[in-house]
């Protein structure tokens, strides 16, 4: 599925990147919650190519996209976006949101969906700072341990503190720049677990949509 054409001007566009490897419900129900929490219009799901950070996935671009395809099918607000994966080059967040920017105009908001650990983990990442003129943060939290300021080190903290909010109509007031942290009930999955799952001859089956465990097993996925 392509990005889709015509998005409301007001309303949120969610971004949700990653590995993907493979999508499991703890990607999906983290899109579900702050897509309702912040009423996006849509999120995209945007599998990385050839990750910068990380070892080269287990399986290959094309296999990830159609695992992302399969477990969002059936839900109108999730679309698939495979740019980063059908580049074959290292995927930087912010080179994509420049051009998803680009592409929808400086006036439509984007939300950038990111996990508490990768957000804190933020001043690690390829001209990072760049990332709020392009897009607003939303982070998902535990409930009961919300995101403060002294979690942050200080690159990070300098740079966030004054835009936080707890108003999720700030990201459609304004096109980015805004951090808003966000709880969710926690899933403990994790793709590392599943491949292990799956190495191991277990079955990873209620960790993952069927359709997802379907193709791991019909591709012999992570053996």
């Amino acid at each position: 599925m392509t990005a889709t054409s015509e998005v409301n001007p007001v309303r949120p566009v969610g971004i949700l990147g990653g590995t993907f490897d493979p999508i499991h419900f703890g990607h999906l129900r983290l899109a579900e919650e702050l897509a309702q929490q912040l009423d996006l219009a849509e999120v995209r799901f945007i599998p990385s190519g050839r990750p910068w950070h990380r070892d080269a996935p287990g399986a290959t671009p094309e296999q990830r996209l159609e695992m992302v395809r399969l477990a969002i099918a059936g839900n109108p607000r999730f679309h698939l976006d495979g740019r980063e994966a059908s580049s074959g080059a290292p995927g930087y967040t912010v080179e994509t949101l420049a051009k998803l920017r680009q592409e929808l105009g400086a006036a439509q908001p984007l939300c950038l969906l990111l996990g508490a650990d990768a957000f804190l983990g933020l001043a690690t990442w390829h001209h990072w700072r760049e990332l709020f003129k392009l897009a607003h943060i939303a982070v998902a939290q535990r409930p009961g341990f919300p995101l403060q300021a002294a979690q942050m080190g200080d690159e990070l903290r300098a740079e966030a503190e004054s835009r936080m909010s707890s108003d999720p109509r700030d990201l459609q007031a304004t096109p980015c720049g805004k951090v808003l942290a966000c709880p969710i009930p926690p899933l403990d999955i994790s793709a590392t677990s599943i491949r292990s799952a799956v190495k191991a001859g277990k079955s990873p089956r209620y960790l993952l949509p069927d359709a997802v465990v379907d193709y791991i097993q019909t591709h012999h996925l992570y053996r």
